[in-house]
């Protein structure tokens, strides 16, 4: 059984077609492009997926269930199994890179010795373990995204959604980015990222799905950004 399966989806905003009729499977373990140019339908893919809007039409299938029948209930379930980064960070400010991770697992009840036995390996993972107690302010733009992309993982998603998460970094950021991601994919976890970065595409060599104007364009493995 695929990991997360869309099928026939469309998403149509005030009479905008924004998605129109996308299908897709997507199986454990594996690391796929989304990409497309801006205002394509990528972030709204991915907000469909995790259950933040619902499709006109079609159905999204993650670990079996169907997103788009899930109530709150539900869907807060399916957020402890799906990881998502963005491009802004999306950090608390007033909180340090450790405390930033730990929110989440105290939201879900965790007890403060499992916080402090599990939040200093995922720092550790993603070479930030010497900046735990950093606030945002004092870190590069490439470290907040490493603590945004721990914060994402501390669950040990099986889904990791990464929308344009390379987007407001340097050259040398990104790629140490993207490494990250490939070294969370290696440990197990599917990664979906979404770019228009054509450079790293290329490079990367993995599956691409192409999205234009509404549909999926191209779908190979190996694949190459072509639009």
């Amino acid at each position: 059984m695929s990991l997360l399966y869309c099928k026939n989806v469309t998403k149509i905003y005030n009479e905008t077609l924004i998605l129109d009729n996308v299908s897709f499977e997507i199986d454990n373990n594996e690391f796929v492009s989304l990409v497309g140019k801006s205002g394509v339908g990528k972030t709204t893919l991915l907000k469909l997926i995790i259950g933040e809007e619902k499709p006109t039409k079609g159905r999204i299938i993650f670990s079996g269930k169907d997103v788009t029948k899930m109530n709150c209930m539900g869907l807060t379930m399916l957020r402890r199994k799906i990881g998502v980064v963005f491009q802004e960070f999306k950090l608390l400010s007033h909180k340090t890179a450790f405390e930033n991770v730990a929110f989440v697992l105290e939201s879900i009840g965790l007890s403060d010795e499992e916080i402090q036995e599990e939040v200093p390996e995922v720092l550790n993972l993603v070479g930030l373990k010497d900046k735990a107690n950093n606030f945002p302010y004092q870190l590069s733009a490439g470290e907040k995204q490493r603590v945004a992309i721990a914060r994402a993982i501390i669950q040990k998603p099986d889904l990791l959604l990464a929308d344009e998460p390379t987007g407001n970094l340097d050259p040398i950021n990104k790629w140490d980015i993207v490494r990250l991601l490939i070294k969370i994919n290696e440990l197990g976890t599917t990664v979906v990222f979404a770019t228009h970065e054509k450079e790293i595409v290329n490079t990367l060599g993995r599956r691409v799905i192409t999205l234009e104007n509404g549909c999926i364009v191209r779908d190979e493995q190996n694949g190459k950004y072509i639009l």
